[in-house]
């Protein structure tokens, strides 16, 4: 198979009338072949003395581009064709498409027109020629361009005030018997400031004409006079000439380019800005604010910019107010990112300039997906929480049917044998089975409230009936509902009445927890003490064993939904991991904190803190 060749188009960007056609033929001939599509602006000199109704065509012509899919760029120079050619050929494009253009007619030294220019720069590249068939869509002279030739009074003072510095330096050097080279050098120097100094560029050139007049008239013999006795002289006045107007020509080539540098550096500096700022934005009102500052810094205009959230952003230069700029002509902009819109910007004032455009859809370009990232680590979070939540369910589900089996199987069996043999059985063999299916029916309906309990407190449901309450009086009626017969249980109270404002059920349903949890992880045998204590301004609970204890590296995590640990339980019922999970829970709602530590000399304590509820007795 051949090689793919991947078309480039590149269409010119102009304020001619026509060039709205040739747009859309480039548009065309980038969807025939299936490429890819730029609009390249080449800013020249001109471009700054642009009237508005030019201006606006341009700005036109370019949303025109954007909208038919291309690419928006800009370059700085005076030669068109080498700037068109150079980016043509830095960019990789394989066709350019642009307007005729057409020489001046009635000037003998006319530049050759643009098309031919670019034929002999860019012969490699296809040329397609857009003609203006409507013929009447000419350009009309700029006022402004016609204005700008004639120079400024202040720039006339300045071009007068160097000429005259520059023969008083002259009559210095004269006087001083200095080489007549010296004198011309003083005079080019003076070109040079001319050009640096002054705004027209008709400055210079009337500099270096003036400069060979007044070295002429002061410093050749016949002074005074116009005049010259020596035969080289003619050939000294133009080269003086012709140097004058080159050094004023490289001078002002070299002031509009370092103006044209400094407002790309600080433009790219503007974008770059913009970018570190939007990432470190979280929020869409964060990287609307950012926007609205940094389109404020490029721009210096009022503008408004409003997101489909409702969220509106105001900016105006230092000095104004929006108020005063409503009635101005505004300039409406879309900003979206993979064709969805996120907003639009409203900019008062005359119409923007190609490269400020250019660098306001970038500045777009990255809001748009900021929040589109925004939104996307969003969706991702709650795709995790949903994750989590899911395994949770399945974890969950897969306990439940673990453990439910064990239990529901002895009952069913224990019911079963007295169901078959409960009439020759003795009454102490009746009465062990019922004891059996009694004990795991209570281990089931202790599992469902757990459940049940953690459910809600997750789900923020619980309400709290908060009531104050006899420490001692809620453990004991808890420890009635706890059987433990292969193990021994002791409680310890203070001798003060000891009243903690608390939901009686649920710190009820954590000590049979605490004490149930001893009762598993203990051999039979093991001592259990219950004991309660005020410390400050909290009641401390403490369910304590003297079993095996629990190693520290498990600690930090015997508190965590369905952690179970490598510990061994003494009977046959596995854990959840709920329990323990469930005490925390519930003691958090209580503002209180729960803790496990060793027990001496052996063991581990399980402690929880209620707040002290104090009572005023009245005599």
């Amino acid at each position: 198979m051949g090689k793919v060749i991947h078309e480039h188009i590149l269409v010119c960007l102009s304020s001619a009338p026509s060039n709205a056609n040739t747009i859309r033929a480039a548009a065309k001939l980038s969807r025939a072949f299936g490429g890819t599509m730029t609009a390249l602006y080449v800013q020249t000199k001109s471009s700054d003395q642009m009237g508005a109704e030019d201006r606006q065509r341009l700005q036109r012509h370019t949303r025109l581009a954007e909208k038919l899919g291309a690419s928006v760029s800009t370059v700085t120079g005076d030669d068109v064709a080498f700037q068109i050619a150079e980016f043509a050929r830095i960019s990789k494009a394989t066709k350019i498409v642009l307007g005729r253009s057409a020489a001046p007619k009635g000037r003998i030294f006319a530049p050759k027109p643009l098309t031919e220019q670019l034929v002999e720069l860019a012969p490699y590249l296809d040329i397609y020629i857009i003609p203006d068939t409507a013929g009447k869509n000419k350009r009309r002279p700029n006022p402004a361009t016609k204005q700008r030739i004639l120079p400024s009074v202040q720039d006339v003072l300045v071009t007068a005030g160097i000429l005259t510095l520059s023969t008083a330096i002259g009559f210095v050097f004269h006087k001083l018997r200095f080489t007549e080279a010296n004198t011309i050098t003083v005079y080019i120097l003076g070109v040079l400031l001319t050009a640096l100094f002054t705004k027209n560029y008709v400055c210079s050139g009337i500099s270096s004409m003036a400069g060979v007049l007044l070295f002429n008239f002061f410093f050749t013999e016949p002074r005074l006079s116009f005049r010259a006795y020596a035969s080289g002289y003619p050939v000294t006045f133009a080269i003086m000439l012709f140097a004058s107007l080159l050094t004023g020509t490289l001078a002002n080539r070299l002031a509009d380019h370092v103006k044209r540098s400094t407002q790309t550096a600080w433009r790219t500096q503007v974008l770059l800005e913009t970018n570190q700022q939007l990432g470190r934005a979280e929020e869409e009102g964060d990287i609307l604010e950012v926007m609205g500052d940094q389109l404020l810094k490029l721009l210096n205009r009022p503008l408004l910019l409003r997101c489909k959230n409702g969220m509106t952003i105001r900016r105006v230069p230092d000095g104004e107010s929006f108020e005063d700029s409503a009635d101005t002509p505004s300039q409406r902009f879309s900003f979206q990112s993979g064709g969805e819109s996120f907003g639009e910007l409203l900019i008062y004032g005359d119409a923007l300039e190609p490269m400020e455009s250019g660098i306001l859809h970038s500045i777009f370009g990255e809001g748009a997906l900021a929040m589109e990232n925004r939104r996307n680590a969003r969706q991702k979070e709650e795709a995790a929480v949903l994750a989590k939540n899911e395994q949770l369910r399945a974890n969950l589900l897969r306990s439940i049917s673990h453990d439910l089996r064990t239990p529901l199987t002895s009952i069913s069996g224990n019911a079963q044998t007295l169901l078959a043999s409960g009439a020759g059985m003795e009454d102490a063999d009746k009465r062990n089975l019922l004891t059996a299916i009694y004990e795991d029916s209570i281990w089931l309906t202790r599992l469902v409230e757990n459940l049940l309990s953690i459910t809600k407190i997750d789900e923020g449901q619980t309400q709290l009936n908060m009531t104050t309450e006899l420490v001692d009086e809620v453990i004991m009626e808890s420890l009635r509902h706890i059987r433990a017969k292969t193990h021994v249980l002791e409680t310890d109270f203070s001798d003060e009445i000891l009243l903690a404002k608390m939901d009686a059920r649920l710190v009820s349903q954590v000590i049979i927890n605490l004490v149930d949890n001893a009762v598993k992880y203990t051999p039979e045998g093991s001592k259990i003490r219950v004991s309660a204590g005020k410390q400050g301004k909290r009641i401390l609970v403490r369910v304590a064993d003297n079993g095996p204890g629990i190693a520290d590296e498990i600690k930090p995590k015997v508190f965590d939904m369905f952690y179970t640990g490598n510990t061994k339980i003494v009977d046959c019922r596995r854990s959840m991991g709920l329990g323990l999970y469930l005490c925390k829970s519930i003691i958090h709602l209580h503002g209180g904190e729960i803790t496990v530590t060793d027990n001496t000399p052996k063991g581990c304590v399980f402690a929880f803190t209620l707040p002290v509820c104090e009572v005023t007795i009245h005599e």
